[in-house]
């Protein structure tokens, strides 16, 4: 997706979390999200709303999204102070519960059904909108896939078991078609979600009891990968400082990077360390480099280059002077 497809996205704000438009990527589940999620439908309607948001709300003062067992607990969701609702893919197309779940005014997160078409999928957010809540953000869920269908199962399954997969094309095609903010439910797994995020996800929505580790993979592969795929365009100071520190983390793993790839060079190479040093193809480097970093041009490129290469040349000299000792 482009850069500029991305920036017309609306934005749909989950209490204090804004997702879309023109911000950073979100992740959605357990401790240590963006937002954390509960579903009423794991517990079959014996876990009163009201009583499963004031659980969470106890111990975190961020957004907080439900999803509903029924229609009977929708007045509850509003009453407890949730912040935006889920509808379950094995829901999407329960036309009676989304025209409910509109009516609140809060925020809705429309998972896709297993076997939802894009055209289904986007004619549950205009239910939404004939309700009067435009507020509507896509997730996509994945397809079922049966055992032994020689497939793939779940991120990183053989195909062996039952399992799901997710259609990153359909996801990126609802947001541009739509308009709207697109999530990636990954569960509670987190190895698609640094494709999710380079496929024009705004989001990723994890399992709701999601493990630590999980979360932090997820918002890991957020963080890194947002800082190239995703343009932001903060209002504040405090909003820019935060896409500094995205983009200086995606720097951090580059330059770790380069010097292990550069410390091979120094191996390989007849003359090593500063003796070997190229100057014609750093020259050529920062050449070609200029061409992505236009506003810093060659001159501008070529000092910080050069303090790139001789801290991983001095680095790989270290290394070879423990080697002898």
């Amino acid at each position: 997706m482009s850069l500029t497809a991305r920036a017309e996205r609306g934005a749909v704000h989950l209490g204090t979390l804004a997702v879309g438009a023109a911000g950073p990527a979100v992740v959605i589940g357990g401790t240590g999200a963006d937002a954390r999620w509960i579903s009423l439908r794991d517990h079959h309607g014996r876990l009163p709303a009201a009583g499963a948001v004031a659980g969470v709300r106890a111990e975190w003062a961020g957004p907080i999204l439900v999803e509903p067992f029924s229609s009977a607990d929708l007045p509850e969701l509003a009453a407890a102070g949730a912040d935006g609702v889920v509808v379950g893919a094995a829901w999407m197309q329960d036309f009676q519960l989304v025209r409910a779940v509109a009516r609140l005014g809060l925020p809705v997160v429309v998972q896709r059904g297993p076997a939802a078409t894009l055209e289904e999928w986007l004619a549950i957010a205009d239910y939404c909108v004939a309700e009067g809540n435009d507020q509507v953000v896509l997730c996509e869920t994945g397809s079922r896939v049966r055992a032994g269908s020689g497939s793939p199962g779940g991120p990183g399954g053989s195909g062996e078991e039952p399992g799901t997969i997710l259609d990153l094309a359909l996801m990126r095609a609802a947001g541009e078609r739509s308009g709207r903010p697109v999530l990636a439910s990954l569960g509670d797994d987190p190895a698609l979600a640094a494709a999710a995020v380079a496929a024009g996800a705004d989001g990723l929505l994890l399992a709701p009891h999601a493990a630590p580790e999980t979360v932090a993979a997820a918002r890991e592969a957020v963080k890194v990968v947002g800082a190239v795929t995703r343009r932001e365009d903060p209002g504040s100071v405090l909003a820019a400082r935060g896409a500094i520190d995205r983009v200086d983390a995606a720097l951090a793993v580059l330059l770790e990077r380069r010097v292990e790839l550069a410390g091979t060079i120094q191996r390989l190479k007849p003359v090593g360390g500063f003796a070997g040093r190229d100057v014609d193809r750093e020259r050529r480097l920062v050449a070609e480099m200029a061409r992505r970093a236009p506003t810093l041009g060659e001159a501008g490129l070529a000092p910080i280059m050069n303090a790139v290469i001789e801290a991983g040349l001095r680095l790989a000299e270290g290394r070879r002077a423990a080697r002898r000792d």
